[in-house]
């Protein structure tokens, strides 16, 4: 049967669409919570009572238990962890990661995986650490692509199985893993070994990782970020692309006493209101949750609830058009976050031919906003437009008729023709009446005008107050003022 994956809807990058694995059918983007079978703070029938339709559990923990190996092998592992939707395990990479070895092979963990019916079975990669040189990341690579190969052959063309993307901190190795990823031949890829960059707030780091994956991925190819699952950093993750995320942030912050939001972790111990509409904190106070003898459980149930929300406000914000609004509210929550956000405004020039040409609207939220696809690609349409000899930019006032073109002026995109005034982005933008950054941008626009118009003279209406910032923009551009015409 396979995985397949249809894509419904798209913003940015993201993609809202259907990932379907078997029989089974789960929307993306999608967070697949982590459960251990020994720790089950939150149980997977729990889960799928949230509206939960997929997890992620542990293979090399099942394969090593006493309790849980021969009833996972006799039983199934959904009957033994009461779930129905769709499972997939790890192998064991995570214990690679973390320890430096595990003792189970590639094979071994790969026919355990099918033997206990996991649905996304995931080969034994390396997970090279963000600290490795080339040498050792390329070295690691090989290996990671031959058990990939291995398990391919051994479970065959059709076996739902994942193909690990790894390459370290190097692009160019992330993209060359997942183009021979995808050669071997697999419609899901995670991208491994991050979660050190984010537990360091290396977003920066993250941002570069998975566009130089992103590169070398077909467009239908479902991408995983393996171990991102904090709210805040969720909008980051689909914007570049990822539609499944997976999170035992939700008990490992619990159990430490945190309290999760969209911007951030709070400890529970300093509150005094609990700001959340969720079932947990409307029937307790603060208080109330502070004491209970249930206080882990609770609070891992708060930050699960607090998750998925985000996720389902994600998938509104592609459907919508939006999301380039919500991705900035919540990257302005740390500081280390907006240094990602303004790591990925750099790709905007890459992100544009992937984004729609039409949305709903674009509401300015500062200088980032300047950097935005909707403005690059307009300044880049800029050149299309026909003009006569005699052009005229009106940012204010009346013009004089005694010009061939008259352009009218929205900033940060820049000058535009009468007709284009109800069209997006023009006529669906919100700015506000000054803000020196956006309208440094809107005479990029004018500049690029100028520049792929050489047979044309342009020249530019404004009211005074404007005018020495304009000239200043715009050197050798003829600036008139508005107030004496």
């Amino acid at each position: 049967m396979g995985i397949s994956f249809e894509i419904l809807q798209k913003d940015i990058a993201a993609r809202a669409g259907r990932l379907k694995v078997g029989e089974k059918t789960i929307r993306t983007p999608a967070l697949l919570p982590v459960v251990n079978p020994h720790l089950p703070l939150v149980t997977p029938r729990e889960m799928q009572e949230m509206g939960v339709e997929a997890i992620i559990t542990n293979a090399y923990i099942f394969s090593k238990s006493a309790e849980y190996r021969e009833r996972a092998l006799s039983e199934g592992l959904h009957k033994v962890l009461d779930f129905d939707g769709v499972i997939m395990t790890d192998s064991g990479s995570f214990q690679l990661m973390v320890y430096g070895g595990v003792e189970i092979t590639n094979l071994e963990t790969v026919s355990f995986q099918k033997a206990i019916g996991s649905d996304i079975i995931v080969p034994l990669d390396i997970p090279t650490t963000p600290d490795a040189d080339r040498e050792r990341a390329e070295k690691e690579l090989a290996i990671t692509l031959s058990r990939i190969r291995e398990a391919r052959e051994h479970l065959g063309p059709d076996a739902q199985m994942a193909g690990p993307v790894q390459g370290a901190l190097f692009p160019d190795l992330r993209e060359r893993s997942a183009r021979a990823v995808q050669e071997i031949g697999f419609d899901f890829c995670p991208v491994g070994a991050v979660v050190p960059l984010m537990e360091n707030y290396r977003y920066k780091d993250l941002v570069d990782v998975v566009l130089g994956a992103k590169k070398g991925l077909s467009p239908a190819t479902c991408v995983h970020l393996f171990g991102a699952g904090h709210p805040s950093m969720l909008a980051l993750g689909a914007a570049m692309g990822c539609d499944i995320f997976d999170s035992a942030a939700y008990a490992l912050f619990a159990k430490d006493g945190r309290y999760l939001t969209t911007y951030g972790s709070l400890k529970i111990d300093e509150l005094s209101e609990l700001p959340c509409p969720c079932q947990v904190c409307r029937s307790h106070t603060a208080e109330e949750l502070k004491k209970s003898p249930d206080r882990v459980r609770l609070l891992a149930l708060h930050n699960l609830y607090v998750t998925l929300a985000e996720i389902a406000r994600i998938r509104q914000a592609i459907t919508d058009g939006t999301l380039w609004e919500l991705l900035d509210l919540r990257c302005r929550s740390h500081p280390r976050l907006l240094e990602g956000y303004r790591e990925f405004l750099r790709q905007a020039q890459d992100l544009e031919e992937q984004d729609n040409v039409s949305k709903r609207r674009f509401f300015y939220q500062g200088s980032e906003s300047c950097m935005r696809t909707e403005v690059v690609r307009y300044h880049a349409m800029v050149e299309r437009f026909t003009l006569g000899p005699r052009v005229l930019v009106a940012m204010a006032g009346k013009a004089p008729g005694d010009y061939d073109d008259i352009l009218f002026f929205k900033p940060p995109f820049g000058p535009y023709p009468e007709g284009l005034s109800e069209t997006f982005p023009i006529g669906q933008s919100e700015v506000p009446s000054w803000d020196e950054d956006m309208m440094r941008a809107g005479c990029r626009g004018i500049a690029r005008l100028v520049e792929t118009h050489p047979e044309s003279t342009v020249s530019v209406l404004c009211p005074v107050e404007w005018a020495a910032f304009v000239r200043g923009e715009l050197p050798g551009v003829e600036v008139l003022n508005a107030d004496t015409i």
